[in-house]
């Protein structure tokens, strides 16, 4: 039975992620966040518990990666069509959650309502970076390129990032469409990099040879309590940084 465990888990990711794609689909981003943030939890625990019980098998690797598809491959990619989709028409409130601006968007066919799909980029770079994970065997301990769920928060922030914080200008800057261009750029490039970044997968809890990941869970934890959804962007980046230097320092 307890073999069973974790493929339950891992379920339950996928279950949150198709909620989250309806939340998205229906403009409701902030309980789309949420329960990708809720998915993420379970993609967690579900590698935790395998390790814990000893029940790691091929089935619940590729379980995984398909948990992953949908919680923080499809889900991003709707989000930032909304996003597309906001700047075309010069800002949206985004709880107000009725698809009107969809309707409107498409209801006047020209070159740009074919923008918001460019957001389905991350979707596309997500699977491309899954199935390489899947036959790779050198990320065990680490990360090539940064991972699914990294890459969900990072897109997931901006419109949190906007419902929370009432920054005109940043407002204006994450809605405008170049930005966005460049973020699902951006996002693709990391994803399937050859960034080596760190795993927070703990083999013993001794501060020595866990130094760099408890450094980053305290800074981020008080980045998160002092900047809320702003702090999101910077732990990402912190988190690409902290690896880069780690790596140059272990290589030397």
């Amino acid at each position: 039975m307890k073999r069973h465990i974790p493929n339950l888990i891992t379920l339950l990711n996928v279950f949150c992620g198709c909620v989250a794609a309806v939340f998205a689909v229906l403009n409701q981003l902030e309980l789309a966040a949420f329960f990708v943030f809720l998915g993420i939890i379970f993609d967690f625990f579900d590698g935790f518990a395998a390790r814990i019980l000893d029940v790691k098998s091929e089935l619940g690797l590729q379980l995984d990666s398909l948990a992953d598809m949908i919680t923080s491959g499809l889900v991003p990619g709707i989000v930032m069509f909304q996003m597309f989709a906001m700047s075309i028409k010069g800002g949206w409130n985004v709880t107000n959650g009725d698809g009107g601006p969809i309707v409107d968007l498409f209801s006047n066919l020209n070159g740009s309502t074919v923008l918001p799909f460019f957001g389905f980029i991350i979707t596309m770079a997500s699977a491309y970076r899954l199935a390489k994970f899947n036959i790779d065997e050198n990320q065990a301990s680490s990360f090539i390129g940064l991972p699914t769920p990294a890459n969900a928060l990072l897109i997931l922030s901006l419109p949190l990032i906007l419902l929370h914080h009432d920054m005109g200008g940043l407002n204006e800057i994450i809605l405008n469409q170049w930005f966005l261009i460049g973020v699902t750029l951006l996002s693709a490039f990391l994803l399937n990099s050859n960034i080596e970044l760190f795993a927070l997968k703990f083999k013993n809890w001794s501060f020595k040879d866990n130094a760099l990941r408890y450094i980053f869970i305290i800074v981020s934890l008080v980045l998160l309590i002092t900047m809320k959804f702003l702090a999101v962007p910077i732990i990402i980046a912190f988190y690409i940084l902290s690896s880069i230097l780690s790596n140059a320092t272990s290589k030397n």
